[in-house]
């Protein structure tokens, strides 16, 4: 947004900003890492399977040197040498490349655990512009990578400076040995300085591994606006959700106006609730509850009442003990048979009063209510 371009992202991402990057490929990740753990899988394997390797290649080449004369002359052969050395050689090194690929598949599990996904894949005609690629070379994240360069340097050039020193005096006195016995010290100081030049490594993803996860979160941050328009994507536009409620509120009120014309009294607080009963004394059910509403809909209930000439019984402890006890269509609790026959027993009078032009009974006061059913 438009708006947004001069807001600082101060803001912590939110779970679905989170979502969405994991979606698009967007984890911290680690090279160093990935090069690190490779790196030492391979030196401590080389130390361990690299002798056998060794021995494997060197009979494999005194083999290629020791053919018979028939083989030479045999247009056949070198198909069938190479062949043969070739899957040898496979063979030779199989125990070193496999821990190497399962190292280079489960290694970035290590940050932010395993997430493929084709977005991330797919091509951004972006990185090919040259402009945003020198963005991107002098940018923060181009000098980061400067400088772990120059400290992998360093770093390496001072091991190996160092490594130098201290094997010397044994590289000078290989000459001193047999071929063999040579050969295979000079490769126990190679497979060793190997194993220290790599375990240096280790101070650049201890910086490294941080700052990845840091300069990720950095990147996920949002503005206070991002924050507000991605919680009203979730939680809906206010205004969407006013008209939603003004349609609910007229469906309502559509349901009471038919409902409320059955019902044969009105019990009312008397100007916040109503409660729409009604009774069928040939029926074996209780009195059960037709509509009811609280301020708005209450006075649209009263509105409805008055105009169908149903009764109205002021009751303030009955009228809130039904709404909250019973819901429309449901008989009331039994709690409530009392009090709620008091108030029928008063309509069916007043009604009789009325057709017979005789005196209008007194409506019935101080109702009985359970105290499980009162509602303050």
């Amino acid at each position: 947004m438009a708006e947004d371009s001069g807001q600082d992202k101060s803001e912590e991402p939110t779970e679905k900003r989170l979502t969405d990057a994991r979606k698009k490929g967007q984890i911290p990740r680690s090279k160093e890492l990935n090069t690190f753990v490779a790196l030492m899988t391979a030196a401590v394997m080389l130390l361990f399977v690299g002798d056998s390797i060794a021995k494997g290649l060197a009979r494999l080449m005194q083999q290629q040197f020791s053919l018979s004369r028939e083989a030479i002359y045999d247009p056949a052969s070198p198909v069938i040498y190479f062949e043969q050395v070739l899957l040898d050689g496979i063979l030779l090194i199989v125990p070193l490349v496999i821990p190497l690929v399962v190292v280079a598949l489960f290694t970035p599990m290590m940050m932010g655990g395993w997430n493929f996904t084709m977005e991330s894949m797919a091509p951004k005609f972006s990185k090919m512009n040259p402009f945003s690629g020198l963005k991107r070379m002098f940018g923060i994240q181009g000098i980061v990578e400067l400088l772990k360069a120059v400290v992998k340097i360093a770093l390496v050039f001072f091991v190996a400076g160092t490594l130098f020193n201290s094997y010397f005096d044994q590289f000078m006195g290989l000459s001193a040995l047999s071929l063999n016995s040579a050969v295979t010290k000079a490769v126990d100081i190679i497979l060793f300085g190997f194993l220290i030049l790599s375990s240096t490594l280790i101070l650049v993803v201890a910086i490294d591994v941080p700052y990845q996860i840091w300069n990720t979160m950095r990147q996920l941050k949002m503005t206070k606006q991002e924050v507000k328009d991605e919680s009203k994507e979730q939680e809906g536009n206010p205004e969407v959700k006013g008209q939603i409620r003004r349609k609910q509120m007229e469906m309502s009120q559509q349901r009471m106006a038919d409902e409320v014309p059955k019902a044969d009294v009105i019990v009312t607080n008397p100007a916040h609730y109503a409660v729409a009963l009604q009774y069928d004394p040939m029926g074996s059910g209780a009195p059960t509850v037709v509509a009811k509403g609280i301020d708005l809909i209450a006075a649209h209930i009263r509105n409805i009442a008055i105009a169908e000439d149903i009764p109205l019984v002021a009751a303030p402890p009955l009228a809130r003990a039904l709404f909250y006890s019973t819901e429309p269509g449901e008989e009331i609790p039994q709690g409530l048979f009392l009090a709620v026959a008091q108030v029928l027993a008063y309509v069916f009078q007043l009604k009789t009063a009325t057709e017979n032009g005789t005196e209008k009974p007194t409506a019935p006061r101080d109702l009985k209510v359970p105290a499980d059913f009162r509602q303050q």
